[in-house]
């Protein structure tokens, strides 16, 4: 089965695909989701994003470097590939912020008091900056080191921790913001 999308041409049953690739990929899809989300601020243009990842990785499955993590090559592509959308668009990146409304979307449903604290902190999160949100989200969540998250964005390490100190400041001061009105 052939699938097109604009400068991408798949064949899935292509046999120069592995099955591990497959594999890792489709174990890689939650991870990748919450990274395109956090860069989209929406779960719409996320899977779109996300599928359009997948085609482009397994179109050019032969470029992997399978010495570096799936992950980081993953995460790269996706993020090339929002960057490409937003000149088209004509938008600055990091500009954004998710309404609180859809921020719930970025965690997974849970139920009682731990999920209602976990999605106010998200809520909290998602509506930070885009640049600060999106390298807080690599290093804290995903798990990235400094050195990686400054690969991945192609910033400076400095950058990276900046951007990290400034979203935890910002975060904290939110959260403590909730809790005095709360009060």
């Amino acid at each position: 089965m052939t699938r097109t999308i604009p400068g991408v041409r798949v064949n899935v049953s292509e046999a120069g695909v592995s099955t591990d690739l497959k594999r890792d990929l489709i174990a890689l899809l939650p991870r990748l989701r919450r990274f395109a989300r956090s860069l989209t601020r929406s779960a719409i243009e996320a899977d779109d994003l996300v599928q359009e990842a997948c085609l482009r990785a397994l179109s050019r499955a032969d470029q992997w470097d399978r010495t570096q993590p799936l992950d980081r090559w993953m995460f790269r592509i996706t993020r090339n590939l929002w960057i490409s959308e937003m000149r088209k668009r004509g938008v600055r990146l990091g500009q954004g912020h998710v309404p609180a409304e859809d921020a719930t979307e970025l965690v997974s449903p849970e139920t009682g008091d731990a999920a209602l604290a976990v999605s106010e902190v998200h809520g909290h999160i998602a509506s930070l900056p885009g640049d600060l949100s999106s390298v807080l989200l690599t290093v804290s969540v995903e798990g990235y080191s400094y050195a990686e998250a400054a690969e991945l964005f192609e910033i400076p390490i400095g950058t990276v921790m900046s951007r990290v100190h400034r979203a935890r400041k910002a975060l904290a001061m939110r959260i403590d913001g909730a809790k005095e009105a709360q009060t």
